[in-house]
């Protein structure tokens, strides 16, 4: 497969967790986040996941890497503003974090 076709199921995959997420969210949450809000949130997420050092953290006893999502919640918040994205309020993204991650934990444990 080539780099190509990498990025095309990586935008299928960035889609299907966008539609997970819009209906994840709370209802009083759906119409504040746009789908380009959440494209946005997700590629701030990876950045975080992949600078962070949280991948590389050992698993617990049961399996489990310990995220903070408080944490990943203020990084998102910063980078938006800085990034002239938003604002964002830090309640609604972690209902977005929860999603992108309950996202991550159903597509993991379909395989």
């Amino acid at each position: 497969m080539g780099m190509e076709d990498d990025f095309l199921l990586e935008d299928e995959d960035d889609a299907k967790c966008v539609e997970f997420i819009k209906g994840y969210l709370p209802q009083d949450l759906k119409g504040k986040f746009s789908d380009d809000d959440l494209y946005y949130i997700l590629d701030v997420l990876v950045d975080y996941y992949t600078t962070s050092g949280c991948l590389d953290a050992e698993p617990d006893e049961e399996g489990y890497i310990n995220i903070d999502q408080d944490a990943i919640v203020e990084y998102v918040v910063k980078e938006a503003a800085k990034d002239g994205m938003g604002p964002y309020e830090a309640d609604d993204v972690f209902f977005v974090v929860q999603g992108e991650m309950e996202y991550a934990d159903s597509v993991g444990n379909a395989d």
